[in-house]
């Protein structure tokens, strides 16, 4: 049986590496996973959130460039490593963006960047306020690759860190929602009558609210947060895995191994998880992995409409509420780009799906 079983998950592999759109898909998807897990390491703007803001260079141009002035505070931060690669650093340091400077008899005069084409206020600082008097590792070139957004952050840091929310909500969601559905679905399933019908009447009551309506009220009820948002998904996406287990349950336990099973003595529990879900799994990938998709749309959605991840943390959503209005300012990649990322990261999860539906199709 180990074989056979073996032999049907080796074919079912090889069937999917032929796919060149599923693998390609997969390798996106590992891609942007490893993006947001290390996205501090990536970004320009290693600061918490990455929200250094300079007003003065908002709405920059992808490519633009400048010089930034980093002056000292002086103040320690107690932060280890770990913390700075994988939560953010927290910088206590000023950075101004300059247009020029000069240095005159242990002083720098600097004259700060204006937009909008008017002439920078010209400013002065001691130059022991740095250390060693050496001014020039101060002094940075800094050019912001997908420009800066209405307040002067960076936009790659921005779009890289955001990526964490739109990519773990997905395993959240699916989490909860896997949890919740093996739950009831196999409850419906294996016994029926009375507790099949009970809760029948729970997934016909969630599922005839709208998902987006549901996820609201949940979201308001626990409250407005990062961790509020996973939780409310999940717990509007249990219904679909719930349908499907409990129709491959009532299928499945008629057949001859649960039958073998039961004459052994085994109790349900063990009957459940050790026979009957494991040969139900093909249809839970499938589900699984449209779920992701579907769980990045509505953290999405939720964003936009100001009740998903809060300011400052940065959330693709959120960046496309935040600039959708640039669309007719001339300025529409502050929109297009976050959508862009979010059509990426759900088209590849959605080809995936599909990749996995057809190397699990027995019938083939």
């Amino acid at each position: 049986m180990s074989n056979k079983n073996n032999s049907l998950t080796s074919l079912a592999l090889q069937k999917f590496k032929k796919n060149f759109w599923g693998v390609f898909s997969l390798f996106v998807i590992v891609c942007i996973g490893m993006v947001s897990v290390f996205a501090y390491v990536f970004a320009p703007d290693a600061s918490v959130n990455a929200n250094q803001m300079h007003l003065s260079i908002h709405s920059k141009s992808p490519g633009f460039k400048v010089e930034i002035l980093t002056i000292p505070s002086g103040i320690k931060t107690d932060q280890n490593i770990f913390s700075k690669y994988f939560f953010g650093e927290n910088n206590t340091d000023t950075e101004i963006p300059i247009e020029s400077y000069s240095v005159k008899k242990g002083i720098l005069y600097y004259t700060e960047y204006a937009s909008d084409g008017l002439k920078g206020q010209e400013k002065q600082i001691d130059l022991f306020r740095f250390s060693n008097l050496d001014y020039k590792k101060h002094i940075d070139n800094r050019t912001f690759i997908f420009g800066t957004d209405k307040y002067g952050r960076d936009y790659l840091s921005r779009i890289l860190i955001g990526s964490r929310i739109s990519f773990f909500i997905g395993f959240v969601a699916v989490f909860i929602s896997l949890i919740v559905g093996l739950l009831m679905g196999s409850l419906a399933g294996y016994y029926g009558g009375k507790v099949d019908a009970f809760i029948m009447w729970i997934i016909n009551i969630t599922w005839s609210i709208p998902t987006l309506l549901l996820v609201i009220a949940i979201t308001l009820a626990l409250g407005k947060g990062f961790w509020q948002v996973f939780i409310a998904v999940g717990l509007t996406m249990w219904v679909e895995v719930a349908r499907v287990v409990r129709g491959q349950i009532i299928s499945a336990k008629e057949m001859q191994y649960v039958t073998a099973a039961r004459a052994l003595g085994y109790n349900d529990y063990r009957i459940i998880t050790k026979h009957i879900l494991p040969n139900i799994f093909g249809p839970l990938i499938v589900i699984s992995a449209a779920n992701f998709a579907a769980a990045i749309l509505i953290e999405s959605g939720l964003s936009f409409l100001g009740i998903g991840a809060q300011p400052p943390m940065a959330s693709w959503g959120a960046m496309i509420k935040d600039h959708y209005n640039y669309i007719i300012l001339g300025k529409p990649y502050l929109a297009l780009i976050p959508g862009l990322c979010i059509m990426l990261l759900v088209m590849a999860f959605m080809l995936v799906g599909n990749a996995l539906r057809d190397a699990l199709d027995v019938k083939s």
